[in-house]
């Protein structure tokens, strides 16, 4: 039987839990209730501080449950929040993606699992993004039954990459990159690697620009538009 294309809200908390592992690598606990994941401790850089779970959620109850100082950001599922009111503007817009099943064909070749520090240190230097604190990625998430970091090698050279995780009902795509910058072949290379693991259910993920393109040419589609607002005292 044919996997259905998820919905919104069950790619939002693929997300979260994604969020919610990274950050405890790095010593911050959030929490999950039926609303948001969110953490009342300010979160590592590039994460946000609240995902919402669901639509209808309350800017003002967000805004409550994170150090909403300089730096705050809130990752708006639904695309329908208004935060402007609490200091916050939007920092960008993307659109949430998903792939029923993998493409049959040979674009998981040359594909694995990140297995050692070591390997995960080439990892994250390949990836090229990483900010202070490093590492960026902690070696915690190598322990993470739900969670795989992947990448594509050429030999001894690392060529792509991206970090999967499985949720109730989806497994999540994030981080997706390629050196050559071939992200078509790089989301297509992914999502069969991550189905290779846990076994054909939804991918999913969100992105936008380029990289976006790429993923609709490797055959995910738009099931949604998210937002993410951060506070505006930085700019």
């Amino acid at each position: 039987m044919v996997p259905e294309v998820v919905s919104v809200a069950e790619a939002a908390l693929n997300n979260a839990e994604w969020c919610d592992a990274f950050c405890r690598a790095h010593g911050v606990v959030g929490c999950f209730d039926e609303a948001a994941w969110s953490s009342a401790e300010r979160t590592p850089p590039l994460y946000p501080d609240a995902v919402t779970l669901a639509s209808g959620c309350s800017g003002e109850s967000l805004v409550s449950r994170v150090d909403a100082s300089a730096g705050c950001s809130i990752k708006d599922s639904f695309a329908e929040l208004d935060l402007s009111a609490y200091g916050f503007e939007v920092l960008f817009a993307a659109e949430w993606l998903c792939q029923a099943q993998a493409r049959a064909s040979d674009a998981s070749q040359g594909w694995s699992v990140i297995a050692d520090e070591s390997q995960l240190r080439r990892w994250e230097t390949a990836w090229g993004e990483s900010p202070v604190p490093r590492p960026f990625f902690r070696n915690e998430l190598l322990g993470e039954a739900r969670v795989r970091i992947l990448a594509r090698s050429e030999g001894e050279l690392l060529r792509a990459g991206a970090v999967a995780n499985r949720s109730r009902g989806a497994i999540g795509l994030t981080n997706v990159f390629d050196l050559e910058r071939d992200f078509e072949a790089a989301w297509s290379g992914a999502a069969s690697a991550a189905q290779a693991v846990w076994g054909g259910i939804p991918v999913v993920g969100y992105d936008r620009g380029e990289s976006l393109d790429a993923a609709h040419r490797a055959g995910f589609e738009t099931i949604g538009n998210l937002a993410v607002w951060i506070d505006g005292s930085l700019a």
